[in-house]
């Protein structure tokens, strides 16, 4: 259920990020940075969407990790944006704080999984040396 969750989140996310980068084409005339946090934005779903078919454990959570580096790279595009007067502060808090979100659940999964593997290989290890070691 929270990987659902996620995959609407970002979709919601990403319509966000194409609304803004029409409107900051279509009125500001500001196309370079707004098309980086287009592509930032957009490829936090993409890569979220990726992972739901990983072909393994590690393999899903890289593609989430890349989901959070990119969301990262988001907020970056949208500071600059702000804070060079394409977007106000209050369109800034409200994309920003979706953005924040998708981070918390990003890390919060990602640490989850990690964890997982850690604990996996650690298992896996303890049993290889248990086996290898003479009675």
């Amino acid at each position: 259920m929270e990987e659902n969750f996620l995959q609407n989140k970002s979709m919601f996310f990403s319509i966000r990020m194409v609304e803004l980068y029409q409107k900051l084409s279509n009125e500001k005339h500001e196309y370079v940075m707004s098309k980086q946090a287009l592509r930032s934005g957009t490829s936090i779903g993409a890569n979220i969407r990726e992972a739901k078919r990983a072909q393994s454990t590690p393999d899903f959570y890289s593609k989430l990790t890349v989901s959070l580096k990119e969301a990262d790279e988001t907020q970056y595009w949208l500071e600059l944006l702000n804070k060079t007067g394409y977007i106000n502060d209050d369109a800034f808090k409200s994309i920003n704080s979706d953005c924040d979100e998708l981070i918390r659940l990003l890390v919060s999964i990602t640490r989850t999984v990690r964890n997982k593997m850690a604990k996996n290989k650690y298992s896996k290890k303890t049993l290889n040396s248990e086996i290898r070691t003479p009675n």
